[in-house]
């Protein structure tokens, strides 16, 4: 097996090898530990028991992070579940983090369980609160608590304003679109009353403002431009990424490199994790399945190479603005009655740095250095064929990228030049010959001709614009985009897509004139964020309108709506995508077709 130099080293290398400094951030966020060890949850490394904080220290882990929820009961005062965080409790954690030298970094929710994009509810003490009476809350409730650890000898190094914040929190006060919200300046107002309470108990204590989406730099700037305009004061800007949600490492270094110049801040990955296995412990569905792969083989070996080039990333953030990252609840064990809540079980046990039984995996390795490249980082394992499906007189494209796996378990997306080859194919079985650029690999793509023919124009938007379709509605959410054919496009190098930072509904349609009459079958790819009312409807054919609606259920989940046994009477079709969605719903609309069956 061939090995390749560094001169042919893969995209994800050029952003730079370096070994992390001591004052990297190396950190593990550890919130459900409290539980896990008050239900007898152990850890161990090369067999022999130790305590959790102490074999993450060993192991080059220099922070902790925690997140504190308000009151984290029921109604009947029963505990919610989740680790059930409150600020006693994660204050105990901190105080021996701090005994062993780690720092960290305190998550303030302001809520009284799991605070995230899609909701941020007030504590149950702050429900009727509002204006001044809520700021005071804010306000002393984050002062109190900064208090109570520092008289434990456990105040943080750091503190999280918020979780997750892409449309506020403490809604609707703080809630930045919707119905009766406060907009950004109800949320500017909070926030500023949360640093103000951090700014008297320890000027010293960084401040993060924490956003979803690490991939995203439209909604960053949106976001950042709105709050500093309003002279919110923080220190760092924090970023979820999840590869299964958030884009390719290249979207989030694009963007922490842009956010980092744009603001003049430093900027810290406060979340992200990968599977190590795609086994289940306990019986409860967990949240990394087979749909969620993204770059990497669900393996340890996959789960190291992640976390490598995660660090890479973060390194080459210009100005040595990138501080480092949080490892989201590695130590979340699958434990009886320490679940996502009360009574459920563990979603996240094949994505900690501990085996089922709490045993350190090897990936934790990482953490000490770098800066090597690990075991087959430049040893090819397979390249995924390269089949394409298209009908008869269908203009196509063959794909800028294709998918090779690495011994490392790694799966990157890599340029190929191809052999010229006829654009008008008759019915039938096509080879063209290309070359993987970065490697010298040859590979192949075989082309299916089918004998029918798709009556759609520009189906799948290879013309990288819109016409013959038509929006309706708001033109600013929907555009077409040169996507990654291995990730946001399904058909070609071209895909639609939508999005934008407030409610917005459209309709992208396509009129279909002088087809003959007969039954045909309308379908379309779409992959999205769900929460938005998403529907495929046919009108105008001679017959009643037909309408599907559709559920959008995440990034690379892609659906295949169809509409058949339609019988156009009129020589003609009117073919509608119709979208009305909430603020930051997103979605990939790709590769129709109107085939007569």
């Amino acid at each position: 097996m061939k090995i390749f130099t560094l001169m042919f080293l893969l995209p994800i290398l050029c952003f730079g090898i370096m070994k992390p400094t001591e004052d990297f951030i190396i950190g593990v966020d550890l919130s459900t530990l409290y539980e896990i060890e008050k239900q007898g949850g152990k850890f161990y490394e090369n067999g022999i028991q130790k305590d959790c904080l102490e074999i993450l220290k060993d192991n080059g882990v220099n922070w902790i992070r925690l997140r504190i929820w308000n009151d984290p009961t029921d109604e009947n005062g029963e505990p919610l579940g989740g680790g059930n965080c409150n600020y006693m409790n994660m204050t105990q954690i901190a105080q021996r983090a701090k005994m062993l030298g780690m720092k960290v970094l305190i998550d303030f929710h302001y809520s009284d369980w799991w605070a995230d994009p899609g909701k941020q509810n007030k504590p149950k003490a702050w429900e009727n609160l509002h204006d001044d009476a809520l700021k005071k809350a804010v306000y002393e409730y984050t002062r109190d608590v900064l208090v109570y650890m520092k008289d434990h000898q456990a105040l943080p190094d750091m503190v999280q304003i918020g979780n997750e914040l892409n449309n506020g929190f403490l809604w609707p006060d703080g809630k930045i679109s919707g119905k009766d919200a406060g907009g950004f300046d109800g949320l500017a107002s909070l926030l500023k009353e949360a640093v103000r309470a951090v700014r008297e108990v320890d000027p010293k204590i960084k401040v993060m403002i924490h956003l979803a989406e690490g991939g995203n730099s439209s909604l960053f700037k949106w976001f950042f431009d709105s709050i500093v305009e309003r002279k919110v004061d923080f220190d760092v800007i924090g970023a979820s990424y999840y590869p299964y949600w958030h884009g390719a490492l290249q979207d989030l270094s694009s963007n922490l490199n842009y956010v980092s110049l744009r603001y003049g801040k430093d900027v810290v990955v406060a979340e992200t994790a990968y599977a190590w296995t795609l086994e289940d412990e306990d019986g409860y569905p967990n949240i990394f399945g087979p749909d969620q792969i993204s770059g990497y083989k669900p393996t340890v070996k996959g789960q190291t190479s992640f976390l490598r080039d995660l660090i890479r990333v973060i390194r080459s953030v210009p100005e040595d603005k990138g501080l480092g990252f949080f490892y989201w609840e590695g130590a979340w064990i699958p434990v009886k009655d320490v679940g996502w809540k009360s009574g459920e079980g563990n979603p996240w046990e094949n994505q900690t740095l501990f085996d089922f039984h709490g045993n350190l995996l090897s990936s934790v390795q990482v953490f000490k250095d770098s800066s090597l490249p690990s075991e087959g980082e430049f040893e090819i394992e397979e390249v995924a064929p390269v089949r394409i499906e298209i009908f008869s007189k269908e203009e196509f494209k063959l794909p800028e990228y294709v998918k090779v796996t690495f011994k490392d378990d790694s799966i990157r997306s890599l340029k190929v030049k191809w052999n010229e080859i006829s654009k008008e194919l008759a019915a039938g079985e096509y080879v063209v010959e290309g070359t993987i650029l970065e490697l010298g690999k040859q590979v192949q793509a075989k082309i299916s001709v089918k004998d029918k023919e798709n009556y759609m124009l520009n189906p799948s938007f290879e013309s990288g614009e819109f016409g013959p379709w038509q929006v309706n509605g708001e033109q600013k959410a929907i555009k077409v985009v040169r996507a990654d054919p291995a990730q946001n496009a399904h058909h070609g190098i071209y895909a639609v897509n939508y999005w934008l930072d407030k409610p917005f509904e459209f309709e992208l349609y396509q009129i279909v004139t002088d087809i003959p009459n007969g039954i045909y079958e309308v379908s379309m790819w779409i992959q999205g964020s769900g929460g938005d009312l998403v529907q495929l409807k046919v009108s105008d054919y001679g017959g009643q309108d037909k309408t599907i609606t559709i559920a959008n259920n995440g990034w690379l989940k892609w659906s295949n709506p169809k509409i058949s046994n339609i019988q156009i009477l009129t020589n003609r079709i009117r073919i509608s995508v119709i979208v009305k969605a909430n603020a930051g719903n997103w979605g990939w609309i790709d590769q129709f077709e109107l085939v007569k069956r």
